[in-house]
């Protein structure tokens, strides 16, 4: 079998990836096999919390709404309740910025809710 001299593609792989790893401290972004590690890691890390962002935000969304809610007389529960029984099809996201930037409008969404009930 005749001899492969891959030196030009390795030197490449390797740059690519200690420049990925460009600020991190030490021998993380100067060794490549530190590096790689690192660079596996922290892809791991992204993919992984991309998918406990939305966790995280809908339950931001919740204690928000479930606040706002409070103030106007009805728990979080029976809100959303209120909420199908009325037939308001606003999903998490929208009542928690309504709750935090016009609470007016919050407040008679939550009195059409309770009516409802």
């Amino acid at each position: 079998m005749t001899r492969v001299k891959g030196g030009t593609v390795t030197r490449a792989r390797h740059k690519k990836i200690i420049k990925y790893n460009k600020g991190n401290m030490a021998s993380r972004h100067l060794l490549f096999k530190r590096a790689n590690e690192t660079m596996l890691k922290s892809m791991w890390y992204a993919y992984r919390d991309r998918r406990n962002r939305k966790r995280d935000l809908r339950k931001l969304w919740i204690t928000r709404i479930n606040a706002a809610s409070r103030l106007n007389g009805l728990p979080y529960s029976k809100f959303i309740y209120g909420m199908k029984k009325a037939d308001i099809q606003l999903n998490r996201k929208v009542l928690a910025d309504m709750a935090v930037r016009d609470p007016k409008a919050f407040a008679e969404v939550v009195e059409q809710a309770k009516a409802a009930i």
